[in-house]
């Protein structure tokens, strides 16, 4: 009968593992996580750059299709371009002036993707300035994760998201009068994050 029990609990613990639980928060893996953007060069290439350091979290009803509470972090600071005099440029005062602004933010309230499949509209805020944002977002997978983190494998959430806005909507307006570099900026966050 011992036995019998046993059994039985495990069955419900495995079980439980895989529920899909509603409204639950997710928190974006920084391992996996990258924030890229594209921005013309002269008008001969795009200059593709990213941001190392970032952060997240937000609110997803699977069964609803509600994804609440979206913020996401990224520290101007660690932009990388993969050319040092450039990076050092970019932090300056000319474009993203990190001294002073040292955190770009996409925040977003409520947003329903039955509704309104793909989109999760916010507001980016970057050098003190806050305009609204659409991200056009795709689910790529959620299931339980392979790989044990801990001792145990969550269940993870995979999104692929981009955006594009003119950086002289926020007051970057250095050389784009004469087109040496694009205003159009293309964004684009590839992320893994896991249920809390």
């Amino acid at each position: 009968m011992k036995n019998f029990r046993y059994v039985l609990f495990s069955i419900f613990c495995i079980s439980s593992s895989v529920v899909f639980a509603d409204n639950e928060k997710y928190t974006l893996d920084e391992t996996h996580l990258s924030v890229g953007f594209l921005v013309d060069h002269a008008g001969y290439a795009k200059t593709l750059g990213m941001f190392t350091n970032a952060s997240g979290s937000f609110m997803y009803d699977e069964e609803k299709g509600i994804v609440s509470d979206v913020q996401i972090l990224i520290d101007t600071s660690s932009v990388f371009t993969n050319h040092e005099k450039r990076d050092s440029h970019l932090r300056s005062p000319d474009f993203l002036n990190v001294d002073k602004y040292p955190e770009m933010t996409f925040t977003a309230n409520t947003n329903n993707l039955k509704t309104n499949p793909g989109k999760i509209e916010g507001t980016l805020t970057l050098l003190g300035v806050s305009k609204p944002l659409t991200l056009n977002a795709r689910i790529n997978k959620i299931d339980i994760y392979p790989f044990r983190v801990g001792l145990s494998k969550p269940l993870v959430i995979g999104v692929s998201a981009s955006a594009t806005f003119k950086r002289s909507d926020f007051g970057m307006n250095y050389a784009v009068e004469k087109k040496l570099v694009g205003d159009e900026i293309n964004l684009i966050i590839e992320f893994e994050a896991r249920q809390e």
